[in-house]
């Protein structure tokens, strides 16, 4: 089984993108706090966890969320391989989200969500969806 909760806060704002076959897909970063034992009471350290989305999933997060905004993700770990541009291989490791939750009170005056902003990197490519 490979099932993964996590809830943390978006570290930038997303990256909101529709494939050349017109799948939306949203990718944000979340940082989740994790304690640092049990030596140290009280002191934190955070884990960053990338997340991708997709269809609506992917509207929703890309019209709703900010950085600072607080989300609920679950959804299966992805481990992708690579070669980079000097031949080495690689590995990347994604979350892709089954379900995004939008923790963030709102109507959070301070931090009001953003328009839906449409990346301006490349075309994603449909080899790269997961489905």
């Amino acid at each position: 089984m490979n099932k993964i909760v996590l809830i943390g806060n978006l570290t930038a704002d997303p990256d909101y993108q529709v494939s050349a076959s017109g799948v939306p897909l949203c990718r944000f970063n979340i940082a989740v706090n994790r304690r640092r034992g049990a030596r140290s009471e009280g002191e934190r350290d955070a884990d960053f966890f990338r997340i991708v989305t997709f269809n609506k999933t992917a509207e929703n997060c890309g019209s709703f969320l900010a950085k600072g905004r607080k989300v609920g993700v679950s959804g299966a770990v992805q481990i992708n391989d690579y070669t980079d541009k000097e031949g080495n291989r690689r590995q990347s490791v994604e979350v892709i989200a089954d379900e995004v939750e939008f923790l963030s009170p709102k109507g959070d005056g301070d931090n009001p969500p953003p328009a839906k902003k449409t990346s301006t990197l490349e075309p994603v490519s449909d080899d790269t969806l997961p489905f």
